[in-house]
């Protein structure tokens, strides 16, 4: 059974910083592409970052380049989002996606565009 669960988001002042885990079963972790996706309220998906199968290639959205870090452990079926430098933009859901081949399309419509995905946890950013 395919789980995907994020965790690690919260409340947290302007300045602040969170790290965001998923953690995955029921498929070969090390085989995906893994991505970041998130929806403020009121607004479409956005997507945020990705991470190749062995961790080697990374990118971000412009609107996080220099804050956020995705990483990988591939022993632990484990992807992580480091935030730091949090504004008030960055409150949404954040959902954790992957995809056996790479998706180049930042453009996200729909999680479905993705092979699996989670539930998606809360961050808040706020004073």
């Amino acid at each position: 059974q395919v789980q995907l669960v994020e965790s690690g988001g919260g409340l947290v002042q302007p300045g602040g910083s969170l790290r965001l885990s998923c953690a995955a079963s029921g498929f070969t972790f090390s085989k995906y592409w893994w991505y970041w996706v998130r929806q403020a309220p009121g607004k479409g998906l956005e997507w945020v970052s990705v991470i190749s199968t062995a961790g080697g290639i990374t990118y971000y959205a412009d609107s996080v380049k220099g804050r956020f870090t995705i990483s990988r452990d591939n022993a632990k079926n484990t992807l992580y989002l480091q935030m730091n430098s949090l504004k008030s933009e960055d409150t949404a859901v954040y959902y954790c996606a992957n995809s056996r081949y790479i998706r180049t399309t930042v453009v996200v419509t729909a999680l479905s565009q993705y092979d699996n995905w989670g539930q998606g946890t809360q961050v808040t950013v706020s004073s």
